[in-house]
């Protein structure tokens, strides 16, 4: 598929969302009622470009419509949407004729793992690692029955700026290696701080150690 330039309504959020991933989303901003009524009456997609520090960021990611959830008395909605494609913002359309919200034209960039469709088995062990130090239910197979860096993002304790490089990188190997990396810092620092927990609250408890020869 041949990366195109394309006009998209935009919804700005402080939030990388990843293709093939879930956003829950409460809309009750008249611009954003508005561009959700337009996206599904005309059956057209939205722009999440990603608000960093207060700034809009130059990549985003191109979210579809799956479910009007609920629409209130107000107007407000409840719905389901998911990433489709990341994109690079050329220009932004802060007014649209006779529209609330603005718009951006974007240019679609490569995001498909077309350089492996395999997880590092490091990526994976270290994956295990982190969630077992965190003590959630979090299985990877489990949730996902072929998963790629997109998919595990939301899981890896990334910053949002961590989140942010991640979208940019075109190459799947590229994202597993950032995630790997990532995670080889992180562990360690997150076992001590386990280690600390423990000796915390051992304080003021009666302990019963044997005392080391020396």
């Amino acid at each position: 598929m041949k990366s195109m330039t394309k006009f998209l309504p935009i919804f700005p959020l402080s939030y990388v969302v990843y293709p093939g991933q879930p956003l829950n989303l409460h809309i009750f901003e008249p611009r954003y009622k508005q561009l959700i009524n337009d996206c599904q009456s005309q059956k057209i997609t939205f722009g999440i470009p990603v608000v960093i520090n207060g700034e809009l960021a130059e990549y985003g990611t191109e979210v579809e419509i799956t479910l009007i959830q609920k629409t209130y008395d107000n107007g407000e909605m409840d719905i389901r949407t998911r990433g489709l494609k990341v994109f690079r913002v050329m220009e932004v359309i802060r007014e649209v004729p006779d529209k609330l919200y603005s718009a951006a034209i974007v240019f679609e960039q490569k995001h498909l793992p077309a350089d492996t469709t395999k997880l590092n088995p490091t990526l994976v062990d270290l994956m295990a690692q982190l969630h077992s130090i965190l003590q959630t239910d979090f299985d990877l197979y489990k949730k996902f029955s072929s998963p790629t860096s997109f998919d595990i993002a939301p899981y890896a304790a990334l910053s949002q700026e961590d989140q942010y490089r991640l979208l940019m990188s075109e190459s799947e190997k590229g994202r597993q290696w950032f995630l790997i990396q990532h995670l080889l810092k992180l562990i360690p620092h997150l076992e001590d701080s386990e280690r600390l927990k423990s000796r915390v609250q051992m304080n003021g408890h009666f302990r019963n150690e044997i005392s080391p020869n020396f």
